[in-house]
């Protein structure tokens, strides 16, 4: 069982990205960390704090549900993609084990769906 995450096109061989949901969780909980977040404390998450008090990005990919919720619009794909390729680039120059390497390739992926979806002009679906 796992997660896809796909342009809302309606297309079945468009590009898509998934994961286990225990490799997303520890994807997210990555992104989280850099952005100086800690999901754990995150309303949500188990935590009381709540997102409104994050400055972040990629709040919306962050604050959503594993699966089903709501579609992120293209103006959400647009800045969460800035913010992931910032990331993804700081990631690739720190170097590191191998999951920090599957975790690069991954948000690689993320970004190629976030640019369909923006080029498209159609909604990031999670399934």
């Amino acid at each position: 069982m796992g997660l896809v995450l796909f342009p809302g096109d309606g297309d079945n061989s468009s590009l898509d990205v998934s994961w286990s949901y225990s490799g997303f969780a520890a994807f997210r909980r990555r992104l989280a960390e850099t952005e100086g977040i800690v999901l754990s404390e995150m309303w949500g998450f188990g935590g009381e704090r709540p997102w409104s008090e994050a400055s972040t990005a990629l709040e919306s990919l962050l604050d959503h549900p594993d699966d089903g919720g709501d579609d992120l619009s293209p103006s959400k794909c647009a800045s969460i993609l800035v913010r992931l390729e910032a990331i993804t680039n700081q990631w690739a120059r720190e170097g590191g084990d191998q999951l920090l390497q599957q975790h690069i390739k991954d948000a690689r992926q993320l970004a190629s769906v976030l640019r369909l979806c923006i080029d498209k002009n159609v909604p990031l679906v999670f399934l």
